[in-house]
């Protein structure tokens, strides 16, 4: 039985800004649900951070996850576990957006604590954001993880060695050798894939961050060692008879580094940074009308944020404000 894995969703984020709304709506519109119906796929595996805020609710951003995901999703049977920022409180899984905003939807079973299920014959244990300050939440999941004959589980967790970001590895966490007698463990929490062979970090479905973006000059990043492929996002089919699985990349972009050095702009064709954030890095700049001049065709080409930098110092940066309720990935994810 294929089924699909998806996780690190986020709804709602970025204050439920309409350029990312739009930007996301791509990816269920034109990848997600048409290669559900494409392996005529029923079950869908969410594993965790459905939500963005810990906090509270956009109105417009719920009435966008309703329309465009919760509704269309309906007639799948999904299984969705809670992650870190679903969570209203960080000792405590107890109080959390998908419970909380998914009881209409019967189709959707959540899990906010470690659980043993099966699915298309396979025994898969479930296991949510682990609560480090919350002992009566760790002494469960290790005793399930101890007891358990699941050949595969499915998890939000915070490893140590895997990659956060294609410039960040995670130095603390939980060790990878306490899942060792899975056959293969999937996890969100981290939106760069990457695996060490028997963990696979799935990675999320699109852009959000700068981080996020794809390098423009003309190569992957691939690391024959670590499988790590850094710059893809999308989502996962899994089968749960041979426990292979096929990512499924998201081809659309949001974000743009464009590299200045002395850009002939009458033959620079703007045609794709349309309602796209942009980046200019200057290189070389002789002749400031030349460039002045760029600058205004890619105004003219109708982008969504344009941001330029001409020096390598790091700058203050204006992008978002710091939010004392997010979590140290979501900053470090969000600033560098």
């Amino acid at each position: 039985m294929k089924v699909a894995i998806i996780t690190d969703t986020h709804w709602c984020a970025r204050k439920s800004s309409k350029v990312f709304q739009d930007y996301f709506e791509l990816f269920y519109k034109n990848v997600f649900f048409p290669t559900l119906e494409q392996y005529g796929i029923t079950t869908v595996i969410h594993m965790g951070d459905a939500f963005d805020s810990r906090k509270s609710i956009d109105l417009s951003g719920l009435e966008w996850t309703k329309r465009v995901v919760l509704e269309p999703l309906s007639k799948y049977d999904v299984t969705l576990i809670t992650g870190n920022h679903d969570c209203a409180l960080k000792n405590s899984n107890r109080i959390n957006s998908p419970d909380l905003l998914l009881k209409e939807y019967k189709n959707i079973k959540t899990y906010s604590e470690p659980t043993e299920i099966n699915i298309g014959g396979l025994d898969i244990l479930l296991l949510p954001w682990i609560n480090q300050e919350n002992q009566e939440n760790e002494e469960k999941t290790f005793k399930l993880i101890e007891k358990t004959t699941s050949k595969c589980a499915m998890g939000h967790l915070e490893l140590a060695g895997f990659r956060v970001n294609k410039q960040i590895v995670m130095e603390h966490g939980l060790e990878s050798k306490l899942f060792a007698k899975f056959s293969k463990v999937f996890s969100g929490h981290y939106h760069t894939r990457s695996t060490d062979g028997k963990v696979f970090y799935l990675g999320n479905p699109y852009e959000m961050f700068w981080g996020d973006v794809k390098d423009d000059r003309g190569f992957t990043i691939f690391d024959t060692e670590t499988r790590d492929v850094k710059d893809d996002r999308g989502f996962t089919i899994f089968d749960t008879e041979t426990l292979e699985h096929t990512p499924i990349n998201n081809p659309n972009r949001l974000f743009y580094n464009i590299y200045y050095n002395n850009n002939n702009y009458q033959t620079f064709d703007t045609r794709e940074y349309e309602n796209k954030i942009v980046k200019v890095i200057v290189r070389k700049k002789d002749d400031p009308g030349k460039f002045d001049k760029f600058i205004d065709k890619l105004y003219a080409s109708n982008i969504s944020e344009l941001k330029i930098v001409e020096t390598f110092d790091i700058l203050e940066s204006n992008d978002c404000e710091l939010d004392e309720s997010e979590d140290t990935l979501t900053i470090l994810n969000k600033y560098l």
